[in-house]
């Protein structure tokens, strides 16, 4: 840019800044010290700003967590489920990337924290349970019912019920995350979450393959 053009106000850039600085700031926060802990004064304090600038952008310290499932999480499962609405043939190969880019997102630590802090502040600050619920699962489980059902119209899986079959592909995944995070129970090396979508994988294939005809 030259010295001669009109350069962006830097309040007007900072504004636009806000909204991430107030995330980035609970996240820290909520990741060291717990959700219900943390109050939106201190987030306000990290994040530089003020209690009443936090307000102008998050109604609540509710909504600054649904912020950033919406920032963090959604953008990777809008794909996703979009690439699964009206899809036709064998659902297998859809569900094993889905299954190993969330195994993937589970590696990135801004990711990682946001089922984390749900899971454990479930009980104190329910909330923010039904938000993830309704950001996440209540889309995820009828995509992937959808998903199964076609492909079982098509025989290109064995017949099986397709709502129950959704949870047993999604159900591993979030065990494996309680085992670990609530109950600290992890296999040996650590969380091995690829490893664990592999193996989920190769089990899950064995039940959904077709039904051979028998022999005559």
């Amino acid at each position: 840019m030259s010295d001669n053009e009109p350069r962006e106000p830097k309040f007007r850039r900072r504004a636009e800044d806000r909204p991430d600085e107030v995330m980035d700031a609970a996240l820290v926060l909520f990741s060291e010290q717990g959700f219900a802990s943390t109050t939106v004064d201190q987030i306000a304090a990290r994040a530089g700003l003020s209690k009443g600038a936090v307000y102008l952008y998050f109604r609540s310290k509710e909504a600054i967590l649904e912020g950033l499932v919406g920032r963090t999480i959604n953008p990777v499962v809008d794909d996703a489920f979009d690439r699964m609405s009206g899809f036709r043939g064998d659902p297998r190969p859809l569900l094993a990337e889905f299954l190993r880019n969330i195994a993937t997102m589970m590696t990135v630590r801004p990711v990682w924290a946001i089922p984390l802090i749900v899971l454990r502040e479930s009980r104190l600050a329910p909330g923010i349970t039904e938000n993830f619920r309704r950001s996440v699962l209540d889309r995820a489980l009828p995509a992937i019912t959808a998903l199964l059902r076609q492909g079982v119209e098509g025989g290109h899986i064995r017949p099986v019920d397709p709502e129950l079959t959704a949870r047993t592909v999604i159900g591993p995944v979030l065990v494996h995350i309680l085992l670990s995070e609530v109950f600290d129970i992890r296999p040996g090396g650590g969380l091995q979450m690829q490893r664990l979508v592999d193996n989920h994988i190769q089990i899950l294939w064995a039940g959904l393959a077709p039904e051979r005809e028998p022999a005559a």
